[in-house]
């Protein structure tokens, strides 16, 4: 288990995460004394979304620059 005090916490933040997305455990301690630990989520698997995918899903009818509203009923939110 990796222990880290808090300025090395601020300074190596990335790394540290890395290593508890690897499965290790991460002590922050404050004066060598541990006050928090940084454990691996159960369960977690890697995001696999793929860009693009909804291309072409979608159909815009009319124009998505115009109000959603009639303008003659903007008096109402005054």
């Amino acid at each position: 288990m990796k222990k880290a005090n808090i300025a090395t916490l601020r300074s190596q933040l990335a790394k540290l995460l890395a290593s508890v997305q690897k499965g290790e455990e991460v002590e922050i301690q404050r004066r060598n004394v541990t006050i928090a630990k940084m454990v691996p989520v159960k369960g977690f698997r890697m995001n696999r979304t793929k860009l693009g995918t909804g291309k072409n899903t979608v159909k815009i009818l009319g124009d998505i620059t115009e109000p959603a509203i009639p303008t003659s009923d903007w008096d109402m939110l005054k």
